[in-house]
């Protein structure tokens, strides 16, 4: 578990640098049709060295994520991951030079918070593998995430990258159960299992929404719609159908340090806009 929990945080540190960059690369992008799902808009970023060595580090990320998953229960891994808003908020600070308020240091200390509280109460990963309703409905949702997207692309500015967010947080939970779902990884199993697709399209649109979000929208509305997306749905998917639990008598305390989590890196979503301070 130990290994899982470090894995887990080094993915954090990995997205919340990355956002920072991608951020960054995206507002330079020259802008697209409004579409929420926008290729264009990608290919476009790609040419921004920033995003290219976001993109690196999200690949280091989903690896370390991957290895958190076979580890530690979704919900903990989950938490993890929006600690990532953490990291986004002190990189910010140091590359892009966004003053920190000591409220907003008081909420990077929260999520470390919650995240401790949450080492100390998870139990393993459940061993439940999920039914084949299970895995045609995660790869049914995968599809959804795109059609989000197009629906999103035409909502107005303030309310677009919200639902951006959120789309592309669902995408990214979709990918968090998928993982757990793909248990046989023999080439036979892995082509016949719905689940493996999912992971595929669950994440190929969830990057897509991502980066629309970060360029036309305000991105603390994305940030915040991503982590409640990707956090809240696949810890209760995880608990209640993939039998993950707490160690005996401590779910309260992780129930506390979930939630201690979540709500300390939403109140942190505002430093993925990357404002720089003013001069001194």
């Amino acid at each position: 578990m130990v290994v899982g929990m470090i894995c887990a945080l080094g993915a954090a540190v990995c997205f919340g640098v990355a956002s920072v960059l991608q951020a960054a690369a995206t507002r330079a992008a020259e802008p697209g049709t409004g579409s929420g799902v926008d290729t264009r808009l990608l290919m476009r970023a790609l040419r921004q060295w920033r995003y290219v060595a976001g993109l690196g580090l999200d690949t280091a990320g989903f690896g370390l994520e991957l290895v958190a998953l076979r580890a530690l229960p979704i919900y903990a891994v989950g938490a993890a991951l929006a600690a990532s808003l953490a990291v986004t908020a002190v990189a910010a600070a140091r590359i892009l030079r966004v003053r920190l308020s000591g409220a907003e240091w008081g909420a990077v200390a929260a999520v470390c918070g919650g995240l401790a509280m949450l080492g100390l109460s998870s139990g393993r990963e459940g061993d439940g593998v999920g039914g084949t309703a299970l895995r045609w409905s995660v790869l049914a949702t995968a599809f959804a995430v795109l059609g989000m997207g197009v629906v999103a692309g035409r909502l107005p500015d303030r309310a677009r990258a919200s639902a951006l967010g959120f789309g592309a947080g669902i995408g990214f939970g979709v990918v968090e159960v998928a993982v757990r779902l793909v248990n046989d990884l023999s080439p036979r199993a892995v082509v016949a299992n719905p689940a493996a697709y999912a992971l595929l399209i669950g994440g190929g649109a969830a990057f897509l929404l991502l980066t629309s979000a970060l360029q036309r929208g305000s991105v603390t509305a994305a940030t915040a719609g991503m982590v409640i997306g990707e956090t809240v749905g696949p810890a209760l998917v995880g608990v209640v159908a993939l039998g993950d639990r707490t160690r005996p008598g401590l779910a309260p305390l992780a129930i506390a340090g979930f939630a201690l989590a979540v709500v300390g890196a939403l109140a942190l979503a505002r430093f993925g806009e990357g404002a720089p301070s003013e001069p001194a």
